[in-house]
């Protein structure tokens, strides 16, 4: 088993794919009480429950097991949003790598450049690629520059963004995957093997479709758990969902869908009354959803735990730890485990040249042919007629209400 030091080890998604990759976690670092709960449940991982900047290299040397050897790949997935400090960095100085006001993506090019694993792999939000709002990806280039001078590595730098979906994940997740290797060698991402049914049919080279959530979780439907009144959904929109067909959310019910017009086109969060579609990969589970925010099961429930586990393609047999909010929170900051597996078993083949499989993965679901026709529609419930007539649309990028608040503040 090749030796992994695991930061913003969250539930542990990634690590559960690199360990079917034939990877072993020895040393994890996580803050967050809940999410080390649920790792000490399902694994005996030397875990420090505490902020990476309060964790020294030479405690994760010596918890790992490190004194003679380096590790074979790093890994996590910073929380990187804000990049507060990107201009205080903007010189690639790795002094300020040990500085205490640092911010969490230097805290791991800190363990990079103390530890020399054989190889990283750092995963975050796609946004961290777009245009403008790279500071992330260029501090990363300037700081990993800086580190191969100063220690006589030659650490490559490859990322690409990848919908989890294309992997066969039964669920649309789009991150971006960050991959080096100490010897220089560039990592070469691995093709998609999935895509659209409605793409397919053009594509020579992929004929495999996705994996939907039927797949993922048909079997599920009206298991014990899938009964909990908890999972019904309240607030001032829930009965309001059963209107709603699979796979759409609140624009069917606007003047430009097939429902009543009771809301302006696009006046509203994509994630709103949002429903899962048996013959589809789920949307994206999100972290912190308000009680209207999907996706919900196309039972117009909550989806229960195992369901958001399998759409996430951890282990049937791992447990999360916590209430529902908590668990919500950790399975949506996680990585699809597949995406661990198929990367893992990538790295190993490039970098190590070790002879592994990388056709057939263990976290990958199996394709079930009894899908069974969409749920049907409710009518609208009484208390919502009231809203149908007309609505003004969005009025587009920049000019929405919360946008020209903003701005009438910045000029205050």
């Amino acid at each position: 088993m090749r030796k992994v030091v695991s930061l913003y080890t969250g539930a542990g998604g990634l690590d559960l794919g690199l360990e079917a990759a034939g990877f072993q976690t020895a040393v994890a670092v996580e803050m967050d009480k809940w999410a080390c709960r649920t790792i000490r449940a399902n694994r005996d991982w030397p875990l420090f429950e505490d902020d990476i900047h309060n964790v020294s290299s030479e405690e994760l040397i010596a918890a790992g097991g490190f004194e003679n050897d380096t590790p074979d790949l790093l890994i996590g997935g910073p929380p990187c949003q804000p990049f507060s400090k990107s201009a205080y960095w903007s010189q690639g100085d790795t002094k300020r790598l040990d500085d205490p006001r640092a911010d969490t993506l230097s805290a791991y090019l800190r363990v990079l450049r103390d530890l020399r694993p054989k190889a990283f792999l750092l995963e975050n939000v796609q946004g961290m690629t777009f245009k403008g709002k790279d500071e992330g990806l260029q501090l990363l280039k300037n700081i990993i520059n800086k580190i191969n001078q100063e220690t006589g590595s030659n650490y490559s730098f490859t990322w690409r963004v990848l919908n989890a979906a294309d992997y066969g994940v039964p669920q649309m997740r789009e991150r971006v995957y960050l991959i080096g290797a100490r010897s220089g060698q560039e990592f070469v991402f691995p093709s998609a093997t999935h895509t659209s049914p409605a793409s397919s049919q053009d594509d020579l080279f992929i004929d495999t479709p996705w994996n939907t959530a039927w797949d993922a979780i048909g079997d599920l439907e009206n298991s014990e758990e899938s009964k909990d009144p908890r999972l019904a959904v309240g607030g001032k929109w829930g009965e309001l969902l059963p209107s709603i067909p699979e796979g759409k959310n609140y624009l069917h019910h606007t003047d430009r869908g097939d429902g009543l017009p009771l809301f302006g086109w696009r006046t509203r969060y994509w994630g709103f009354l949002l429903k899962l579609a048996k013959n589809h990969p789920s949307w994206t589970i999100q972290a912190q959803p308000g009680s209207s925010i999907g996706p919900f099961h196309w039972k117009s429930r909550k989806l229960s735990m195992r369901e958001l586990c399998r759409l996430q393609t951890f282990p049937d047999d791992y447990v999360i730890e916590g209430g529902r909010s908590e668990m919500q929170r950790q399975l949506g900051n996680a990585v699809a485990s597949l995406m661990g597996e198929i990367l893992g078993k990538n790295i190993r083949d490039q970098f190590f040249n070790d002879r592994v499989d990388l056709y057939t993965h263990k976290l990958m679901p199996s394709k079930r042919s009894d899908v069974p026709p969409q749920e049907p529609l409710s009518p609208v419930a009484n208390q919502y007629l009231s809203l149908a007539g007309e609505h003004a649309a969005h009025p587009g990028t920049g000019k929405g209400p919360v946008a020209l608040k903003r701005k009438a503040m910045s000029d205050v």
